[in-house]
């Protein structure tokens, strides 16, 4: 037998996006259910992006979920960009007097559960047959198989915050959406260990064989990467290889810091730029991955989800306190500006840390005088700060 249930906004995906939008919007009193295709434990155990921009941070203090991340965050005043061994340090207090915070998306999800549940929100997990429909009616369906049987979420707006690979994005008619894609010839390969970081800030690093991240998700726990074929599997990858690999990469000078250690964590990640156009169709709403990837240099993907969000939450919000639907019919547009402008900071960091295979001797001259033109131009240095801490929401 079908179960029918009704709220005010079906929010499809459970990932932070969705648990953060599900959390603004209780916090004024406004209902939602989200579905997700996963349960919680999967969920909460995918490994993605920890720097999180200002307005992050202040999402989630909004939200009331800031707590363990004031305590166990790790605020960065800068960070190094590094090509053949040369350093220049991009000195956020100073450029823009922001900071960022190295909190790691798993436990943002972790501690977005935990008060939504906490408070009695309703979900379903592992879900299948997904299905959108009546999006430009006033009473939108969300349909879908739990435990077996039929279930249909009759609401006032659907929010798509279910990934790249989701539906939301599919149920929008195919002579309306409007998609651009640049697929990167190169992948990262990630690695984590239990052992303290190479440095006290995120160091990006261009060498002849390569780009190179080395990050953290705590002091004692490291985040690090290295540029692969998009060919390379993680069983081409011992452990022995790979820090062989990251010490060429960072220098003598970074590697000499270097702890090594045996991986508990290891993946292969390929780059892409996507944007689809608009977000916003009948009463569904796009948000985070599901509009919109950006190759992770930069650690703009999970910050920009939450952009996402906090503008739709405002416009809903709106909606119901206020009557007023300004915000909501300029959803889309609004989001799509700020969408640009962060791939365009995410596309040029990628250019000029990557090493690309089909780079003539031209280009590799052109990437090494752009990063001279940063060590020697502080508005170029500030540029890249201002984007790196985050832009503003309008």
């Amino acid at each position: 037998m079908r179960q029918n249930h009704t709220t005010q906004v079906c929010i499809i995906g459970a990932g932070p996006a969705g648990l953060l939008l599900s959390q603004l919007l209780a916090n004024a009193g406004v209902r939602s259910i989200v579905i997700d295709r996963q349960d919680r434990t999967y969920i909460e155990a995918r490994v993605r992006a920890g720097v999180l921009e200002q307005g992050t941070v202040d999402a989630l203090n909004e939200a009331g979920v800031g707590a363990r991340m004031a305590r166990e965050g790790l605020p960065h005043s800068g960070f190094d960009l590094a090509f053949d061994g040369d350093r220049h340090r991009i000195d956020l207090a100073a450029l823009t007097g922001q900071s960022v915070m190295v909190y790691g998306q798993t436990e943002v999800t972790r501690d977005l559960f935990e008060k939504r549940i906490a408070e009695g929100a309703q979900f379903f997990f592992n879900v299948s047959d997904v299905v959108p429909s009546d999006l430009k009616s006033d009473s939108p369906t969300v349909s879908f198989q739990h435990d077996g049987q039929p279930v249909t979420i009759t609401c006032d707006y659907i929010a798509g915050c279910d990934g790249f690979r989701g539906v939301s994005r599919q149920a929008i008619p195919a002579e309306v959406l409007k998609t651009y894609e640049r697929v990167y010839p190169f992948g990262w390969l990630g690695v984590l260990t239990e052992r303290p970081p190479v440095s006290h800030e995120l160091i990006y690093a261009n060498h002849e064989r390569g780009f190179a991240l080395c990050s953290m998700r705590s002091n004692t726990r490291s985040r690090y990467y290295v540029q692969c074929n998009l060919t390379d599997t993680v069983e081409d990858w011992s452990d022995d290889r790979f820090w062989q690999e990251l010490s060429r990469r960072i220098g003598p000078d970074a590697a000499a810091d270097l702890q090594t250690g045996p991986s508990f964590e290891k993946s292969i990640a390929p780059l892409r730029s996507f944007v689809a156009e608009p977000m916003r169709y009948g009463n569904m709403f796009l948000a985070g991955d599901a509009a919109h990837i950006v190759p992770p240099t930069g650690a703009k993907g999970l910050n920009l989800a939450v952009a996402d969000v906090r503008i739709l939450s405002r416009a809903l919000i709106e909606h119901y306190k206020n009557g007023n639907d300004h915000h909501i019919d300029s959803y889309s547009a609004q989001v799509l500006a700020r969408v640009w402008k962060v791939e365009r900071f995410s596309w040029q960091l990628s250019t000029l840390m990557h090493q690309f295979p089909d780079h003539s001797p031209f280009e590799k001259k052109m990437q090494r005088a752009e990063f001279d033109y940063l060590v020697q131009s502080e508005a170029a240095s500030r540029s890249i700060a201002e984007n790196y801490v985050g832009l503003p929401l309008d």
